[in-house]
This record gives structure tokens, sequence and C-alpha cells, in this order.
């Protein structure tokens, strides 16, 4: 199992300590390869976009309008997180949805 996310992040180290079989993937460290930034894609859509960061707020309407994916390679804290990937399926966000489906209480 795969956390894509940030070492820093509060969310994505919930995460990891909810699930000691998984390794972190710090995507500002490792880039997110373009075969899963785009399965993710396919599989969230815009969702994967975090418009409420920093980052984003820092874009301006030229920046904002070019490629999600292309954005969230060059800014990997535009990707919303934690984006999971357990037995071939994309999970974003530890929500109550997630952890139901990875089977954490």
């Amino acid at each position: 199992m795969l956390i894509y996310g940030l070492k820093n992040c509060d969310t994505c180290r919930k995460a990891l300590k909810s699930l000691p079989n998984a390794r972190l993937v710090d995507v500002r460290a490792e880039a997110l390869d373009r075969v899963t930034l785009q399965r993710a894609w396919a599989r969230f859509g815009a969702e994967l976009l975090n418009t409420r960061s920093t980052t984003w707020r820092g874009l301006d309407a030229d920046e904002r309008s070019r490629d999600p994916l292309e954005l969230i390679a060059e800014h990997p804290a535009l990707m919303k997180r934690p984006l999971i990937e357990a037995e071939g399926e994309f999970h974003l966000g530890w929500t109550p949805e997630t952890r139901r489906a990875l089977g954490v209480d």
C-alpha cells in the first residue's frame, strides 16, 4: 500500500500511523510518475486538485488555467492528500469512507 503525500502533512501522518504496512511516498522528494497521476485523475478528476491550498491561492489566473496534471507535477502541494493506492484502487483523503474501505476504524 502506498500513501502519496507530503511527509510534513498532518493528515498524511495520521493515515500512515493507522496503516502500518503502508509506505509514504513524499511527492516533493519523489515526483509522482505520470501514469499514476493520470490514473488518479481518471478516478477523481478535479477533486484531485487542492484549490484551497496556499499554493493554489498564490497562482495567477493564467497559471490556474493550465493543465491540472502539469500543475500538480510542478507544484506537488496542489494534490489533495493523501492519495492512497491499495490493491490497485485509489482512495483520496483521510475520510470516514476511505478508512472504512481500508478497514481502519
